[in-house]
């Protein structure tokens, strides 16, 4: 007969078995894209009453020369770096790695997949947009803008759809890797590049640091949406579940190779 230490395991383990392992985890992961969005809203919400200007404020100040506020801290390829990796938020990287993508997926015959992947980069295009004439807040005009901008600052759009584009991707080709350590690797490096993106933002002076933080928010949460709406579709059919090939024999000199079932 089990004791009362033991009931809350019981019941643990039959909520597990009535929901199941994919359905648990889709509630975790709709739980940390609530908490993205709410930590978002109540950062625009101070940016809206002027609350986070101090911080905005000292932090652009703190990556220029007090001297001349025209020249970020640090040498002149620093500043050439800078200006590399923001071009990879910017459309035209994002756009030709996501046709990229999209072409591989079409030759490997995943095509609803391949819409998938147009779907989550295109909407997150298309919200980002949308939030920046919804909240219309202006670029910083406190240093000199060291490359060119066009539209609105809050929250970036270099920060959000990196993040929207390089974790789906990420998550994408993880899923097709059988190996944690190579899983862990594709995520890190979109993490990184997110990171590196954003921060260039604010080091080359045409955003606010708290428009990058609001970029990373969305575009993480967009992210998480469309990897919880791809499994989702998977387990129903909807769009082609990945099938790893592995090779589990390579014979030298005779040079066969065969896949996993």
């Amino acid at each position: 007969m089990p004791t009362a230490s033991m009931k809350p395991l019981m019941w643990a383990r039959r909520l597990w078995t009535r929901i199941g392992r994919h359905e648990l985890g889709t509630l975790v992961w709709v739980l940390g894209i609530a908490a993205i969005l709410l930590a978002f809203v109540n950062l625009a919400d101070e940016v809206l009453e002027g609350d986070t200007h101090a911080f905005d404020r000292a932090v652009l100040l703190a990556l220029r020369n007090a001297v001349d506020l025209a020249d970020p801290l640090g040498p002149a390829w620093l500043e050439n770096a800078a200006r590399d990796i923001t071009s990879l938020g910017g459309y035209p990287v994002l756009i030709l790695v996501t046709l990229a993508v999209i072409g591989f997926l079409l030759v490997v015959r995943q095509g609803r997949a391949a819409l998938l992947v147009l779907v989550a980069v295109g909407g997150g295009m298309l919200l980002s947009t949308a939030l920046k004439i919804g909240f219309d807040r202006p670029r910083p005009d406190l240093v000199p803008h060291v490359v060119d901008v066009y539209t609105q600052s809050f929250p970036s759009g270099h920060a959000m759809l990196s993040a929207a584009t390089y974790l789906t991707l990420a998550a994408l080709l993880a899923r097709v890797q059988p190996q944690r350590r190579v899983k862990g690797y594709l995520l890190s490096v979109a993490i990184s590049l997110t990171l590196l993106i954003g921060a260039s933002r604010v080091y080359l002076g045409v955003h606010w640091p708290t428009d990058v933080l609001g970029g990373w928010c969305v575009g993480a949460a967009w992210a998480m949406a469309c990897w919880v709406a791809a499994l989702w579709l998977q387990r129903r059919g909807k769009v082609e579940a990945p099938r790893p090939v592995e090779v589990e024999e390579i014979r030298t000199g005779e040079g066969t190779e065969r896949a996993a079932p």
